[in-house]
């Protein structure tokens, strides 16, 4: 069962205490892995983010869980050999979210690339684009599959021809002349998994607690301060040792400690979300990654009902919102083109546009696409107490990423590891059912009555639908967003997965927003229902919904006429 997670709850349990062992400062899915990964380890930890959690470059992924394929050409050879295995645990262990991902690469040329290959491995420099070709992609591919071996977690890679592309891809550009298959697999609910490795370290350990929309503003001494911004007021907290894990805004999160660092240097990618039934008819249920005349590696793959396309590589400031600009998106219309010729696109099908900034490491005149996507952590002993930052990391390894960090702060602890989390099922991954007949089985077990909600439910929360539905069934429903959420899930939401704001609802508890099924109608229902369960004012109600209208239209270019409240 999942430990009741209150906001309010959690936040006088740390004011009371005063103190931790361990202080995370950014919950974001690698912050988020250590707390579990010390609470496992009976390590009582407090973690918090100024935002939701997940809220900041963890809610800007492509979606995807993957070894990384073109990290090869980067010489990141133990990167790769740890994020394919950690793609292969995570299908294991969050099979609910994670599922395996068919990927198509179109190919133009036999030998492009041999020459500039060694060139781009030895100076990490991109330098004029050069495509690269089958031969190149083939090498690649099986090297790729010698580090995949494990028991045949995916299947090996695949070449075709023209003809025999064509036949499988018939919306595909005539001009291919070969597409080459492999499989990754996806992670089709990236802020839902991290609520769940979440919820587990939570479970794991009574004296962990978890606060989002709290900030860390300063440090005095061994304490640091902590700042509500929901009340705005400010409280103290002691640790043994200070994390941070704040991603791009490590270095601010720093600043704010008062240590000046310089280590990231993040990049932003963006991506659309389109509402075209033909492309999403085109893919064939594959991803189609591939490179852009311009050297970016690209994607465009569907998700629920919609067809997401990314991403680009552009130095950001993190002082800066990310945003996806019409630039980009003019960008990703050329690449659809270049790929499926007879494919129109408009911007009247884009339902939902993110961006966000990856946590890279300075890298001064590196070529974006080069930067390490690897990950290590600095150790600061200047002060009472000592303070890491991680630098770096990505969605696929968050987990070892996790147990990696978790081991240096035992270390500072005088502590030795007492488990792994290698093989611990995460939230409602644990016992589900993987095939047709087995959900059938489960629905008809812990789901009777849900009808065709039943499978939503299962998709949303993994075997800890069980748990939703029996909440639901207590008391009277309705529907809310047109169906895609309810009163009693939103309050089964509200009492266990600690709902600040609206926009936590709309863009993270549920895909409302992601493929467009928000309105100005769901977002006064929903926060109609919400006022009472967070004993909202009808002020806060109002400021709510406009706050989240104008998220969604100056972030998501999602543009909802709200009535302004007054």
């Amino acid at each position: 069962m999942t430990r009741a997670a209150r906001r309010a709850d959690e936040i006088a349990a740390v004011r009371e205490t005063e103190r931790t062992t361990v202080l995370i400062i950014g919950a974001g899915i690698n912050g988020i892995s250590l707390f579990r990964d010390l609470a496992h380890q009976g390590i009582d930890a407090v973690i918090v983010d100024r935002g939701d959690f997940a809220s900041g470059a963890s809610a800007a992924s492509s979606h995807m869980i993957h070894g990384g394929i073109r990290y090869l050409e980067n010489g990141e050879f133990r990167l790769v050999r740890e994020s394919v295995q950690e793609r292969n645990g995570l299908l294991r262990i969050a099979p609910h979210y994670v599922k395996p991902l068919q990927t198509t690469i179109p190919i133009y040329s036999t030998f492009s690339g041999i020459l500039s290959a060694p060139l781009r491995f030895l100076t990490h420099r991109s330098g004029k684009p050069t495509e690269r070709g089958a031969v190149l992609i083939k090498a690649g591919l099986t090297l790729y599959d010698l580090f995949s071996r494990d028991g045949g977690s995916v299947p090996r890679h695949r070449f075709l021809g023209r003809r025999r592309s064509l036949e499988e891809l018939p919306a595909l550009d005539p001009e291919v002349k070969y597409t080459a298959t492999y499989f990754d697999a996806s992670m089709h609910d990236p802020e839902r998994l991290a609520l769940d490795v979440l919820q587990d370290g939570r479970s794991a350990n009574d004296h962990s607690h978890a606060l989002n929309y709290v900030e860390a503003i300063g440090r005095d001494g061994d304490t640091v301060v902590l700042r509500d911004r929901e009340t705005a007021e400010e409280f103290r907290i002691r640790a043994d040792v200070v994390v941070n894990t704040s991603g791009p805004w490590t270095d601010l999160t720093n600043e704010a400690l008062g240590q000046v660092t310089r280590y990231m240097g993040g990049t932003k990618g963006s991506h659309i979300v389109l509402d075209n039934d033909e492309l999403l008819e085109a893919t064939q249920g594959r991803e189609i990654f591939f490179e852009h005349s311009d050297g970016r590696i690209v994607l465009i793959y569907p998700l629920k009902g919609r067809v997401l396309v990314g991403t680009t590589d552009i130095d950001a400031d993190p002082r800066e919102p990310a945003r996806c600009t019409e630039d980009e998106v003019d960008y990703f219309f050329e690449l659809i083109a270049h790929v499926f010729p007879t494919i129109a696109v408009s911007r009247e099908q884009i339902v939902y546009r993110f961006s966000g900034i990856r946590p890279l490491p300075r890298h001064e005149d590196t070529a974006p696409g080069f930067v390490s996507r690897d990950y290590r952590v600095e150790l600061d002993n200047s002060g009472p107490v000592p303070m890491l930052s991680l630098v770096g990391g990505k969605w696929t390894t968050f987990r070892a990423l996790g147990e990696s960090l978790a081991d240096r702060v035992l270390d500072l602890l005088g502590r030795t590891r007492a488990v792994s989390t290698a093989d611990a099922p995460i939230g409602g991954g644990r016992g589900f059912p993987r095939t047709p007949r087995a959900r059938a089985s489960w629905k008809q077990t812990h789901l009777a009555g849900a009808g065709a909600r039943g499978d939503a439910l299962l998709a949303r929360y993994g075997t800890r639908a069980a748990e939703v539905w029996a909440h639901i069934e207590q008391h009277e429903d309705h529907d809310l967003a047109g169906g895609e959420l309810s009163t009693r899930e939103l309050e089964w939401m509200v009492d266990n997965e600690m709902v600040v704001r609206l926009a936590d609802v709309v863009l993270r508890r549920t895909s409302i927003a992601f493929v467009g099924a928000v309105t100005a109608e769901a977002l006064e229902e929903i926060a109609d229902a919400l006022a009472p369960m967070l004993n909202w004012t009808p002020d806060r109600r109002d400021a709510e919904i406009e706050a989240t209208a104008h998220l969604l239209s100056e972030a998501h270019g999602v543009d909802i006429d709200v009535p302004i409240a007054r």
